[in-house]
């Protein structure tokens, strides 16, 4: 009997010593989770992309008793010379810049340099209101090489990875006209050229994604108005060069306005990393 208890005893607490075991409290080391993009740093890049856009080039005179016009030549001329030229090229150049990432938040400070490709021409005639069937034409042509941006951006992390931004800041470029004025009366001509570094101003938006190491995708769309640039001219001229009439004083002026839509990559160099868990 005492044999038989000692064994019923013994399977008793072996059994009892596993189920204590099963209970005991399991401990699993937490995962180590990839580290977060942190947006701040200087970064460098290059875009592609291509405009489309219009200048409305002008040109106007006036009239003088001692000069070559009539009195209504002088609003025929500057309703002629009231012109639009439309241009669209591929754009394309490089980006440089700085970030500074707060929580959700992104400002930042961005330049660059591109290829603009702006140019087109306008041509107009008409008959003179005093003198027909002779009449004068006006011709225009207008150009922009280059454009620089110098813009702030502010945007929000839709993601760790997915910047939404808004950018705004001045543009700057060369634009360059060329005007000339003919007739048929008696062989007028006038021509003047605009070359003016002109400061505007550009507003757009954009989406930016960082695909990791340092390298970022975005998408991007500017307006940009460069505004007015204007210049006259005293060289009118007539009877195949015998008569000058630096009275009939010319103005010309051209203004530039375009949209650009872009795609580009950039590379931020170090910068924070924050991890996540």
């Amino acid at each position: 009997m005492k044999k038989f208890l000692l064994a019923v005893a013994s399977v008793v607490l072996g059994t009892a010593s596993a189920f204590a075991a099963d209970l005991a409290p399991q401990y699993t080391k937490a995962p180590v989770t990839a580290p977060g993009y942190n947006w701040t740093g200087f970064y460098v890049g290059g875009n592609v992309g291509g405009q489309w856009g219009s200048a409305d080039p002008t040109t106007s005179t006036v009239f003088t008793p001692t000069g070559y016009f009539a009195a209504s030549s002088v609003p025929a001329i500057a309703a002629v010379g009231a012109q639009s030229v439309n241009s669209s090229s591929v754009t394309g150049g490089f980006t440089a810049g700085y970030n500074w990432q707060v929580n959700h938040a992104v400002f930042g400070l961005e330049g660059d340099i591109n290829y603009f490709g702006f140019k087109g021409s306008a041509t107009g005639s008409a008959l003179y209101p005093c003198c027909a069937p002779t009449g004068f034409t006006v011709s225009s042509q207008v150009s922009a090489d280059w454009l620089a941006t110098i813009r702030g951006r502010i945007g929000f992390l839709a993601t760790p990875s997915w910047l939404l931004y808004a950018t705004g800041g001045a543009a700057i470029a060369e634009v360059k006209g060329n005007f000339n004025f003919t007739d048929t009366f008696a062989a007028a001509t006038e021509s003047a050229a605009i070359r003016d570094t002109r400061v505007g101003w550009t507003v757009g938006a954009g989406t930016e994604y960082a695909v990791g190491n340092g390298w970022s995708l975005k998408a991007e769309y500017l307006y940009v108005d460069l505004g007015r640039a204007s210049a006259t001219s005293t060289n009118l001229a007539a009877f195949v060069g015998a008569g000058a009439f630096p009275g009939n004083v010319y103005t010309h002026s051209v203004d530039i306005k375009s949209n650009i839509v872009r795609v580009g990559v950039n590379y931020k160099f170090g910068g924070p990393v924050v991890a996540r868990y």
